[in-house]
């Protein structure tokens, strides 16, 4: 039996909040590069959810953050701060995965986890309440 669109939404949403978690136990090990590829993963998790709730195709990662930024950024449907948030760690989860001799300090990374946090928490309520 195929999901319904409800259940898709609710799995993501989940999911952005899970992946919140992981990244919150990692900052306890200090594991810096794996916390930004959590944190950049539960946005993108949410963002998806929020993206499929209004039938917005996207199939990459880039294409997704394109449309974030296009249908919900632009519009100030949520602040600018969110949507540079968004693009800061889409930017960081692509230097920890990829770029070789490269390691984010507790610095960096640590104050984002609240940031992230906040993130989620208002596209998921926006999902919900409307």
């Amino acid at each position: 039996m195929k999901p319904s669109k409800e259940d898709l939404i609710n799995y993501r949403i989940e999911r952005a909040y899970e992946t919140l978690e992981e990244a919150k136990i990692l900052a306890a090990h200090k594991h810096w590069d794996t916390v930004a590829n959590r944190l950049y993963y539960s946005c993108f998790y949410i963002v998806s959810a929020l993206l499929y709730k209004y039938r917005i195709a996207a199939r990459t990662h880039s294409t997704t953050k394109s449309e974030f930024h296009k249908y919900f950024i632009k519009t100030q449907t949520f602040d600018n701060s969110l949507g540079k948030l968004y693009s800061d760690l889409f930017d960081k989860r692509q230097e920890g995965d990829y770029q070789d001799f490269y390691s984010f300090s507790r610095e960096e990374i640590e104050p984002l986890i609240p940031r992230t946090e906040n993130f989620i928490k208002k596209i998921s309520d926006f999902i919900n309440n409307n």
